[in-house]
């Protein structure tokens, strides 16, 4: 998942470029206002070759024309800063033929139209690629011709003109016949290459791109993504998913529409033309009158623009877009030594089940491989016991809450990200395949759609454990599963560790894959309903109440329990024990061994080992607590605390076959995941793809894919009316 660290810099450098452009040029204009002869700090001839410049960067990269997808909505003023810049760029242009009141010649006026042209080019893409995501084009760009259909009335009139004629006249229905899509049933049988996986996924992104505006689909667009990705493996679905998105980044987030053209090529050629043209120019112009600092900046801007112009339609070149563009055109010579060049079929993902150490930061192999990725191939981790046992001091709290950055500093301390795993993926998949297989009509989809653990928990015969799901919220459901897939997890895992001591084995468990997986789902789900909070705000109900409340209540029940930090005063005593053990003397044996005691139970000082012992020994208090008694018994329901009605829900989970309920576990996150992406607003699923995806939205698509959704509502093809006149 994206942090801090890099958005922060890539947001600050995204509104400084308009910002600083707009400053230069205005610095330029007024250089040459006040300059009142040709000075070396002031030449004018230069001045007005180098604000063209500023146009191109004003253009930006391919690769980022919005930042959020809130900006594509700014289109309109982007295109009156495209006409204030022309103007000012024209104004600069103008004044360097002026001096003293008099007209002079500048001989630089041909590169710099040049390079304005160049500009022009550069800057008029971006604005037009705004324009082209902004929400209104961007669903207007997906409808249809208007369909009037079937004739009736004509069909009518020749009805009544036989009735009147006393002829045996009746109107006889005809289906349509179903189409077969040959294409569809030849991918179905072949092994998917890299090529074909991106091949398919611009099929279908290509029918399905109205997702992100909220559009139906037919029931013959369903059937057939949906038989296409049944027979899919877990990992190719989710490659074909991800170069999907892929291509729906690309189209709101950047200059993909409008480059990937004939018109974008040829554009392209003409601006890297323009560039090198105004660069040959330059250097047979006679320099003598510049100074060389000046020489020096123009030649650095000219070759930066060239330099980027190559990358730039590198980048294109070798772009999926190209490649589909390559695929889908006539087969001529010219077709086939493009894509050889190009080497369209190369590998674009490395060999499954490779066994290879992670690289090094910055090296080129990870370098290599961050460039690869198609989303940030990460989940983000948030576990409420964890945040519970290492609060802030009340008055750190409070600063921080009055300037509003509780949240963000937040996702710093208490977020951590771990890798998307081969084994989620696979039970991620299994899963919605097999409830797919069962949805053969729209109403069991429409059950599965909406099912939130119910579903699974029925099928598994655990009809016990429904009223941790039908008979609360959504939000409050979740947490409870959070803090009962912790309470499970950390009593499990600290007998493990015990009879591992005990015996001298390896608590290390192949069958512990769906204990991890549901640790993983589980913490992840807490950071979107926390942290991500848009994304489940159609669902999210009041889980910021509830989770504060059984926040406070399990802070409360630490302190009394004297667990973790024991008040604002913890710290200082820590300190001051660990500077007491280790300012002592050396030569003190039990001064050696209270040294080593100290490390393990100051929390500062314990590591993440010491951490897992502390949060273990949390869990096993709030699980040794009686629940004979329901809490909303006791404390009323004032307090949204769901924190030992979670305690019930873990002891009746432990009555179940330790396999079996690691499995029914994972399988219950999996299905509030579904749920929670299929109800998370499409807008919001594309607005986290400029920040580098959400596994929420992977699991969307997928779902749509496999027919589990209720964007399939309309029947498509027309009866065919057929009049029958008997004689």
């Amino acid at each position: 998942m994206s942090t801090v660290y890099i958005m922060m810099p890539m947001w600050l450098a995204y509104l400084l470029a308009d910002l600083s452009a707009n400053f230069a040029v205005g610095l330029i204009s007024k250089s040459q206002g006040t300059c009142k002869t040709f000075g070396p700090f002031a030449e004018p001839t230069l001045l007005a070759f180098w604000a063209p410049f500023l146009l191109v960067h004003l253009g930006g990269p391919d690769t980022i024309t919005a930042f959020a997808l809130e900006d594509n909505e700014l289109w309109l003023r982007h295109l009156l800063g495209l006409g204030f810049q022309c103007w000012a760029v024209g104004y600069a242009f103008f004044q360097s033929f002026v001096n003293k009141d008099s007209f002079v010649v500048n001989e630089l006026w041909l590169p710099t139209v040049l390079m304005f042209i160049a500009g022009l080019i550069k800057y008029t893409e971006r604005t037009r690629a705004l324009y082209l995501a902004s929400t209104r084009r961007f669903k207007d760009s997906l409808l249809t011709e208007p369909d009037p259909g079937p004739n009736y009335a004509k069909l009518m009139d020749e009805y009544t003109s036989k009735i009147e004629a006393r002829l045996p006249t009746k109107i006889e229905m005809i289906p349509e016949p179903s189409r077969v899509n040959r294409m569809v049933n030849r991918e179905e049988r072949e092994d998917l290459k890299d090529l074909k996986v991106v091949q398919v996924a611009y099929k279908y992104f290509s029918s399905f791109k109205g997702l992100i505006s909220d559009l139906i689909f037919s029931f013959r667009e369903r059937n057939q993504s949906r038989d296409f990705f049944l027979k899919r493996t877990p990992r190719d679905a989710f490659k074909v998913v991800e170069v999907e998105l892929t291509f729906f980044y690309e189209v709101l987030y950047t200059k993909a529409t409008v480059v990937q053209t004939k018109l974008g090529y040829a554009l392209r050629i003409l601006s890297f033309s323009l560039n090198c043209a105004a660069t040959a120019l330059f250097y047979f112009k006679e320099k003598k009158e510049f100074e060389k600092i000046d020489v020096g900046i123009s030649y650095t801007l000219l070759l930066s623009a060239i330099a980027l112009d190559i990358v730039a339609f590198l980048m294109v070149l070798f772009s999926d877009w190209t490649a589909m563009n390559l695929t889908k055109s006539e087969h001529n010579q010219v077709v086939e030594i493009l894509k050889k060049l190009l080497n369209v079929d190369r590998k674009r993902w490395p060999k499954p089940n490779t066994e290879e150490k992670k690289p090094r930061w910055f090296s080129p192999k990870r370098i290599m491989q961050i460039v690869r990725l198609r989303w940030s191939e990460s989940l983000s981790q948030y576990n409420l016991i964890n945040y519970c046992l290492h609060p802030r001091s009340s008055w750190w709290e409070a600063t921080i809450d009055f300037f509003g950055l509780t949240n963000l500093l937040d996702g710093q301390k208490y977020v951590t990200n771990v890798d998307f795993t081969d084994d989620l993926r696979d039970l991620i998949f299994e899963e919605l395949k097999m409830k797919s297989e069962l949805a053969d009509d729209l109403e069991t989809a429409k059950e599965i759609f909406s099912a939130r653990g119910d579903w699974i928990l029925r099928f598994e015969s655990c009809t016990d454990l429904l009223r941790w799901i039908n008979e609360v919220d959504f939000d409050e459901s979740l947490i409870m599963w959070h803090i009962a897939t912790e309470l499970c997890y950390n009593d499990e895992l600290g007998k493990d560790m015990n009879n591992a001591s005990a015996n001298g084995t390896n608590p290390g468990d192949p069958d512990n894959k769906f204990r991890e997986l549901s640790k993983l789902l589980s913490n992840y789900m807490l950071y979107l309903l926390i942290i991500q909070a848009t994304m489940l705000s159609t669902v999210g109900g009041i889980g910021q109440i509830r989770c504060r409340d059984t926040c406070a209540e399990a802070k409360k029940f630490f302190r009394g329990r004297k667990i973790g930090k024991s008040g604002e005063g913890g710290n200082c005593l820590n300190i001051f024990s660990f500077c007491k053990c280790f300012c002592g003397n050396e030569n003190d044996k039990g001064q050696q061994q209270s040294r080593t005691t100290c490390c393990f139970k100051i929390p500062c000082c314990k590591g993440e080992k010491g951490q897992d012992e502390l949060q273990r020994q949390a869990c096993e208090s709030i699980l040794a607590v009686n629940t004979a008694v329901e809490p909303v018994a006791v404390k009323g329901d004032r307090s949204k605390s769901v924190l030992f009605d979670a305690c019930m829900l873990a002891k009746e989970l432990q009555k179940i076959e330790r396999k079996r309920m690691w499995e029914i576990i994972s399988k219950v996150w999996v299905e509030l995941l579904s749920y929670a992406a299929s109800h998370c607003r499409a807008y919001t699923h594309a607005a986290q793809l400029s920040k580098g995806g959400q596994l929420l939205t992977l699991v969307w698509l997928l779902m749509a894919h496999l027919g589990l959704g209720n964007q399939f509502q309309i029947s498509e093809g027309h009866a065919r009316a057929k009049l029958i006149v008997r004689k």
